[in-house]
């Protein structure tokens, strides 16, 4: 469940930290910036959680848990899939981005245990010790203190509190995997 076809794998950016890191807050200020320079992104946020993404009194909520196995809500804005997994296991990542559409680039949050390249967020006030010690595809790391001696030279280091160096590194490496496509 955990491998990931190479052909995605080029085009993913896992956001990877420990809660209350500030991955959200990074994301959504990095996909504004990367929407308003014309690149399509697509982001998938996993959950440990059970989602609810319409009350239960909705109709589209009534007839999922009639029995449908998939509803779409579809409007002239936006549209959803609810697919009931009934017990199934969860789709692998690989099913997860072949429900996309083709992007630019595509952002992961919370895959931290999956052999992709990251970015991982890091803040002292956590209290949480960091995830690039022990993985070594965190190749960059935007935090809220300097660049820890001792660190492998593979791994950017970027000031989280400079989203634009943060940005420009994303630019950066989407560049370089789009070459290497």
């Amino acid at each position: 469940m955990l491998d990931v076809s190479s052909a995605h794998a080029r085009s993913l950016l896992g956001i990877v930290g420990r809660s209350g890191s500030g991955k959200t807050t990074l994301l959504v200020d990095l996909l504004a910036q990367l929407a308003a320079r014309g690149l399509k992104v697509n982001v998938i946020k996993h959950s440990h959680h059970d989602l609810e993404l319409e009350p239960p009194h909705k109709d589209s909520a009534r007839l999922r848990m009639a029995g449908a196995a998939e509803v779409m809500v579809a409007s002239p804005f936006r549209y959803a899939i609810v697919h009931e997994l009934r017990g199934a296991p969860e789709p692998s990542l690989d099913e997860q981005l072949a429900r996309l559409s083709p992007a630019d680039l595509t952002l992961l949050e919370g895959f931290k245990s999956y052999p992709i390249n990251k970015l991982e967020v890091h803040r002292l006030d956590t209290g949480k010790p960091p995830l690039y010690p022990d993985d070594e595809h965190v190749i960059a790391v935007a935090a809220d203190y300097p660049r820890p001696p001792g660190l492998r030279d593979s791994v950017t280091w970027l000031d989280l509190n400079q989203r634009e160096a943060v940005l420009v590194w994303i630019l950066t490496h989407l560049k370089k995997i789009s070459s290497q496509g």
